[in-house]
């Protein structure tokens, strides 16, 4: 005889706050794995004993197969089921006599993450099960047999819990944050991220391996990080840097994934634009979080992108200031990626690379001929051990790599005149556990720059990947003749002329008689030049153990029509000595001007579901009006969409502010964001954080 299964319940509520989902959904079962939840469904034939049979099935992805790991069926008595690594047992609270059931089913903590269904069979004769729904599981950083484990619940909750973070930007002289809605747990995030997995070119070429290896997130962050840009795939972003945005957004419009996220799912799984790699890395960081694999976003100040893999950057100066571009290398201003927090049983039987995991969506190089990066172990990267996979040459050149510097004659000839092995990688930062305070990893990445142990790691690199041994000839690192540097007289703010000196001294005992050029260039982060601002050239005598100052005035009516799709400001100084022919020095300096202020505060209760009001403040800095003016605010967890104000016209000196209402609909730590655009100024960005206290017995509002 057959049991006759009635209704069902999930208990989703009660299994997904457990396993700490509800804020993605209270009303579908979304559990992680290797963590037991609740099922309950009646039983309309009590007539002999329900623990003789009762046999599960859990099926996820095309053509399931219990070799694959994507079917497995399991029951009771407790241990039937072939084996399987699913296991059930009736709960202690289960109440036979009252024509119910409940199950306490457990997932293996290595099962595939997606989406399941759950049916029951009630008789070995029986020839289909009744289905008890569907549930989505997830990657468990709480399971300490998973290999996201992270032990720290503190870590936890920063890591996979926090919707809301913050990416650093700027140079390494000029840091500077942006408030990012990371935005993981809103309503349609979590069938986003599982569409993005199911369009990927692995899946559509073999879709039973792919969802068979959906178990291993060093697997799934590869698939994430190749998703994400568009370059060979369907992918959510399309990256541009050449400064024309026509069809699309400027990187610096987004604040958040949310939008491009939904904004890729309602184009049909075709790319946004664009992005560029915060955008890139922010996303990626959403994506992962959501799928419960604890990562971070992650800065790297004066980032190399060498493109023929010899550790080395060749940097081009022509005689007269400028930078010509000559090679394919260069130095971004900075770059942004993602660490991701996992196992590496791949390249270790005990557990030497475990960790933190680079991994880069942004489209730079291919990796097995896709655009894709990572992840790299951290720790591999800081021994030097770049013959591992994955990508870790590229990375450890992102970070360390030898800077070398050529002069580019007139008549073609080039000459080189020094390696820099300081630079590259400066201040590699991300944001603290628990606060908006920045943390400086650089020492993860590598030993301190000027220590035996440091360049010894290089060494040890270099050999890794068979660099010829001529890459290092011709270096010259000798005390130079004269000395250079540009100083600051005033802090850069955009809106504002910008005043330096050049400083000048030799050591030698003979008066020199020098050209020297000065080039300012408005500069892509990229470390390309987007424009030409000025230059000036002059010859002057620098007497011997005396300063020469030569003064360096770049008026904002010069400079500012030419930074709108530019990141900073670099100024460059070529001297040659007329006296030694032979005899170049170069100096230059990188600025990023400070953006006008532009502040936000949250005026309210701070309760879940009550009103609250967004106050964004911003003053006209300019001697003229600013048109076409608008501000944008939105925030995870506070606004259920994006909320705007246009203004056509702020007159010189004229205040602008806006009061937005708006219904906090999820409790925790919570970040608001603005952003004021106009003709003059692009994506002036603030934030404030909120805490929103928990209401309970309130009924709530309806959201998208």
């Amino acid at each position: 005889m057959d049991f006759d299964v009635g209704k069902v319940d999930l208990n989703c509520e009660k299994n997904n706050t457990a396993h700490k989902t509800n804020d993605i959904s209270v009303n579908r079962l979304i559990v992680r794995r290797g963590q037991s939840f609740l099922v309950t469904f009646e039983l309309h034939d009590l007539s002999r004993p329900t623990t003789d049979l009762l046999e599960l099935m859990v099926e996820t992805g095309p053509q399931p197969s219990e070799a694959l790991g994507t079917r497995s069926v399991f029951g009771l008595p407790e241990g039937c089921g072939k084996g399987s690594s699913w296991k059930v047992k009736v709960h202690q609270g289960s109440v036979l006599l009252a024509g119910s059931i409940t199950l306490d089913i457990t997932s293996p903590a290595d099962a595939p993450v997606g989406e399941y269904s759950l049916s029951v069979k009630t008789s070995a004769t029986a020839s289909v099960g009744s289905s008890l729904g569907k549930l989505l599981l997830l990657f468990n950083p709480w399971c300490k047999e998973d290999w996201v484990h992270l032990p720290e619940e503190e870590e936890r909750q920063e890591y996979v819990m926090r919707e809301q973070g913050l990416v650093y930007k700027g140079s390494d002289k000029y840091i500077s944050s942006m408030a990012w809605n990371f935005g993981q747990f809103e309503d349609d995030i979590v069938d986003i991220c599982l569409k993005l997995l199911d369009v990927n070119p692995k899946c559509l070429s073999d879709p039973a391996k792919d969802f068979s290896a959906r178990c291993n997130p060093i697997y799934v962050s590869r698939v994430v990080s190749a998703m994400i840009n568009a370059n060979d795939d369907r992918g959510v972003l399309m990256g541009r840097w050449d400064g024309r945005y026509d069809g699309g957004m400027s990187p610096t419009h987004w604040n958040g994934s949310v939008e491009v996220l939904r904004r890729w799912l309602k184009n049909g799984s075709n790319p946004v634009k664009y992005g560029q790699c915060w955008v890139f890395a922010a996303v990626m960081c959403t994506v992962l979080r959501c799928l419960g694999i604890p990562c971070r976003v992650v800065s790297n100040f004066q980032s190399a992108h060498d493109t023929d893999k010899n550790l080395t950057i060749d940097d081009f100066f022509s005689d007269y200031g400028v930078r010509p571009k000559q090679s394919p290398d260069s130095v971004w201003n900075y770059h942004v990626w993602v660490e991701a927090w996992m196992r590496r049983p791949d390249l270790s039987a005990g557990s030497l690379y475990d960790g933190w995991q680079v991994v880069d969506p942004t489209p730079q190089e291919k990796s097995t001929d896709v655009y894709c990066c990572g992840p790299a172990p951290v720790k591999a990267i800081l021994q030097g051990h770049v013959d591992l996979k994955y990508d870790v040459p590229f990375v450890f050149a992102e970070v360390n790599a030898d800077r070398v510097t050529w002069m580019v004659f007139a008549d073609g000839s080039k000459k080189n005149i020094f390696t820099d092995s300081v630079s590259v990688g400066q201040n590699i930062s991300t944001k603290a556990v628990g606060s908006d305070k920045r943390v400086d990893i650089t020492a993860n990445y590598k030993h301190a720059e000027g220590t035996e142990k440091e360049r010894a790691v290089y060494n040890q690199a270099v050999k890794r990947v068979n660099i010829p041994e001529e890459n290092s000839n011709g270096i010259h690192d000798g005390k130079p003749g004269v000395s250079m540097k540009i100083v600051e007289l005033t802090k850069p703010v955009s809106g504002k002329d910008i005043d330096l000196k050049l400083i000048l001294n030799s050591n030698d005992s003979e008066t020199r008689t020098l050209v020297i050029n000065v080039n300012v260039q408005a500069m892509r982060y990229t470390g390309i030049p987007s424009s030409q601002i000025q230059t000036e050239l002059k010859e002057l005598k620098l007497l011997p153990n005396q300063d020469l100052t030569i003064p360096i005035h770049i008026p904002f009516s010069v400079y500012g029509e030419k930074m709108r799709e530019s990141n900073s400001i670099k100024v460059s100084a070529v001297v040659t000595d007329n006296d030694k022919s032979e005899a170049v020095y170069i100096t230059e300096k990188d600025l990023v001007p400070e953006s006008p202020s532009l502040t936000i505060k949250a005026i309210g209760s701070e309760l879940q579901y009550s009103e609250m009001t967004a106050e964004v403040v911003f003053e006209n800095p300019l001697s003229e009006g600013l048109r076409n003016c608008f501000i944008t605010v939105t925030g995870s967890g506070l606004l259920t969409e994006a909320m705007e104000v246009r203004m056509p016209l702020l007159k010189q000196g004229q205040r602008l502010r806006v009061k937005m209402p708006f219904t906090p609909y999820r409790p925790g730590p919570k970040k608001l964001v603005a952003g004021f655009n106009c003709d003059q100024f692009r994506d002036i960005k603030a934030s404030c954080n909120v805490y929103i206290k928990p209401v309970t017995g309130v009924v709530p509002p309806l959201r998208r």
